[in-house]
């Protein structure tokens, strides 16, 4: 699968960098986990449709009524149509030098160690839906005002939220430029129990798929495919014991494409179909 550079393949070719970038993206077609590399911070304004972001430590879903600050990295997106025909969202991106001087002039907090999610969930109100209008405005001024409009319109969105969300934000917005530790662990810790494919894991943990299962090899003293099939049907099995659930709704939640070859991975696993576990 292709990677997608962002926002730098929203970028007119040869145009400058620049800390501040605002892109309307729309689309008539779903997308299920696109690989993404996000080379600047960004928020992106849910407008029409359904967003899913699979992160390194964890996994939203949000749809128009919400949004979302993430912060830049590795990480797979799933874009949905919903009772549209088309899907859009209004993307506002920001570099870290941006955000240090924002912080810097308005912050009194001092980050502790506090672990944070690698997302910020932001619920369209009022405000929102205006600012987006006012944002919509700024495309079409003159190209000498657009930096300067657009850092005062990112220095009142960072205000609000502040203002709105408190310190849980503030704190989110902190462990943008705190430094990060070594992530294989947790990623695969998070992701376990998922249908991620080992090199969406690797993507996740922005590793090559060759350095990926080196390296995991060298913590689990296995190979990452062996070692997710057996922790994954040894939870369906535990599932499937409960008898809440049957293997034909639960197969896609553990990475089989579909029920045969779940079965015969289970039965392979346990000596069973798992139909004799179903009933």
């Amino acid at each position: 699968m292709t990677i997608q550079n962002i926002p730098e393949i929203f970028n007119k070719p040869n145009s400058e960098k620049v800390d501040l970038f605002v892109h309307d993206f729309k689309m008539t077609d779903d997308v299920f986990k696109s690989k993404v590399n996000l080379s600047q911070h960004m928020f992106s304004f849910l407008q029409k449709g359904k967003k899913q972001v699979h992160f390194a430590d964890s996994s939203v879903a949000v749809n128009r009524n919400q949004s979302l600050l993430i912060k830049r990295g590795n990480c797979l997106w799933s874009e949905l149509l919903d009772s549209d025909d088309i899907y859009y969202c209004k993307l506002f991106f920001f570099t870290e030098s941006k955000l240090r001087a924002f912080l810097q002039k308005h912050s009194q907090f001092t980050p502790g160690e506090e672990e944070t999610p690698s997302y910020f969930v932001i619920e369209n109100d009022d405000y929102i839906h205006a600012y987006l209008n006012s944002l919509s405005t700024v495309d079409s001024a003159p190209i000498i005002f657009m930096k300067n409009l657009l850092a005062v319109k990112f220095e009142e969105l960072m205000l609000y939220l502040i203002n709105k969300y408190g310190k849980a934000f503030e704190m989110y917005l902190h462990s943008f430029i705190t430094k990060e530790r070594s992530i294989l662990k947790s990623v695969v810790d998070s992701n376990t129990y998922s249908n991620l494919k080992v090199d969406e894991i690797a993507f996740l943990c922005q590793m090559s798929l060759s350095t990926f299962k080196r390296n995991f090899k060298k913590e689990y003293k296995t190979s990452p495919g062996k070692w997710l099939q057996d922790k994954r049907l040894r939870k369906a099995k535990e599932i499937m014991k409960e008898g809440k659930l049957k293997s034909s709704d639960i197969y896609l939640d553990f990475g089989y494409n579909n029920l045969s070859n779940f079965s015969a991975a289970f039965k392979n696993k346990f000596g069973k179909s798992p139909n004799l576990i179903d009933s």
